[in-house]
């Protein structure tokens, strides 16, 4: 029996241009929102900087101007409600989607986990 895949990304936007920052194929949706998590985290605490614990697998790192979009990373990475929705979201069968904006700048980063391989989202 072969299972189904999982995907996640992380992509920014400025509103006219969009770029993946990077993303992962995982075997589980368990996996995925780990992976999700540690790059809200990384990208939370690294605020734009180099980040020394960086594994191939992570995001590369986006300069905030502002505290709002670290802010709204961590709290969605650590919120247990949020994290209980979004495993409860992938074992239906739904995508999450989870974008937090840089206003100073006009900047979207979006975290985006689903169910199959990294082009059916």
């Amino acid at each position: 029996m072969s299972r189904t895949p999982y995907a996640a990304e992380v992509t920014v936007t400025d509103g006219q241009r969009f770029a993946s920052l990077g993303g992962v194929t995982v075997r589980n949706r368990r996996l995925v929102l780990l992976w999700l998590r540690r790059q809200a985290l990384r990208l939370a605490d690294g605020h734009g900087s180099v980040v020394r614990d960086a594994s191939p697998g992570d995001v590369r790192p986006v300069l905030f101007h502002g505290s709002d979009a670290s802010e709204g990373l961590r709290f969605w990475a650590t919120d247990g409600r949020r994290q209980d929705d979004a495993i409860r979201a992938l074992e239906a069968g739904f995508p999450i989607l989870f974008t937090v904006a840089d206003p100073a700048v006009g900047l979207s980063l979006t975290l985006a986990g689903w169910r199959g391989a990294p082009a059916d989202l």
